[in-house]
């Protein structure tokens, strides 16, 4: 069997070592160069989409920002899983937010902003402070502005005025006002769906972020709010017939989630999985788009994972940490770029801590700031 990923990057090339051992064989799409490649080894394999969709059985994705001249063929093949409603749904805050209303699953009020005037009386309707974000290719942390005052209104509306004049040549750019959440702590959680409808849960996991990147994520078993999670994403998988991994973020409000946003994809968050499942979210797609059972998702032992943003190597001696697993991406090294990341794991919580410790020892803390601060959430 042969499955095609739309997107050649990291996550497609983890889909691909997962699906070797299923014997199951994996290519990309790279929507940019219009090549299909080798996404372990990046070796051009041929070059079109309509080779690539004739020589596959399946079509999958692992980013949601595809264009629309190639997502039609896809969803014409019938072979796109999890299909392009889900995939439009986690690339425009607008359709998502609408999603959510029709799955009647909860999140941040909001409004759709146009004009100046426009956002004054998202200010009237939903208070402040707002949240202002692009409703195409935000993430990371990108394409977002935060209205605290009454008095900031002018200069952020310049801000994003800019933006829009900037974005014109795209299709149909646009801002969406949320309202604020202070929010406790921010979870996420990654489940797949089979096509038969069953559907398995990793543990919610605890969530790190600096300047609006991911930094730490740590797999919680028994959480307190793991069953109201896992009702929210049925609502959602039901409502898109979602067959994959699917990731909901969520704002953790005393004891209530709030979805933050939604991810048709295997996970930054979920990357833990590789060491501490026995089946990891990478295999649990594979598994779902080509119609096989799904594994075991049980946090088998205290697991957390650190991104490696804008570096290509790291001090050799970390690898003598028990438990400590390395992920490069192959990918050269520029400022910000997720370019791999570090699973860590132990028997025991203690032994997870006094690990971890080591490794902020050992990372130059220029790289990786504030790691300290998930230490004490390690117990």
């Amino acid at each position: 069997m042969r499955v095609l990923v739309l997107g050649a990057g990291q996550l497609a090339r983890m889909m691909a070592l997962e699906a070797i051992p299923l014997n199951i064989e994996v290519q990309a799409f790279d929507v940019r160069s219009d090549q299909i490649v080798d996404p372990i080894n990046q070796q051009v394999l041929g070059e079109g989409l309509q080779q690539a969709l004739r020589d596959a059985d399946v079509v999958t994705a692992e980013f949601e920002h595809i264009p629309l001249a190639v997502l039609e063929p896809c969803e014409q093949s019938g072979k796109f899983l999890p299909g392009s409603r889900a995939i439009l749904s986690g690339g425009d805050r607008r359709i998502e937010k609408a999603l959510l209303q029709q799955a009647g699953v909860a999140s941040a009020a909001y409004a759709e902003v146009h004009s100046k005037a426009e956002l004054e009386e998202a200010v009237q309707q939903l208070g402040l402070p707002l949240v202002l974000k692009s409703a195409l290719e935000g993430y990371d942390g990108k394409g977002q502005w935060r209205l605290k005052q009454i008095e900031q209104l002018d200069t952020v509306w310049a801000e994003v005025a800019q933006f829009l004049k900037q974005a014109s040549k795209k299709a149909k750019q646009g801002i969406v006002a949320e309202q604020f959440i202070p929010f406790d702590y921010e979870v996420s959680l990654v489940g797949a769906r089979g096509k038969d409808g069953q559907c398995v849960y990793y543990p919610l996991t605890e969530n790190h972020h600096v300047n609006g990147v991911l930094s730490v994520s740590l797999p919680r078993s028994a959480h307190p709010l793991q069953a109201q999670a896992e009702r929210m994403f049925q609502s959602l998988a039901s409502e898109l017939d979602y067959v994959g991994v699917l990731a909901i973020e969520f704002f953790a409000v005393a004891d209530r989630l709030l979805v933050n946003e939604i991810a048709p994809r295997v996970h930054n968050s979920g990357h833990w999985s590789q060491q501490g499942a026995d089946t990891s979210q990478f295999a649990n797609h594979i598994r779902a788009v080509c119609g096989l059972p799904l594994g075991d998702t049980s946090l088998l032992r205290p697991t957390l994972m650190v991104n490696i943003l804008g570096l290509d190597q790291l001090p050799d001696c970390v690898l003598g940490i028990p438990g400590l697993h390395l992920h490069w991406y192959g990918k050269a090294p520029r400022p910000g770029r997720k370019m791999g990341h570090i699973n860590l794991a132990a028997d025991s919580a203690d032994a997870l801590a006094q690990h971890f410790a080591q490794l902020i020892a050992l990372l130059p803390a220029e790289d990786f700031p504030e790691l300290a601060q998930m230490q004490s959430r390690i117990s």
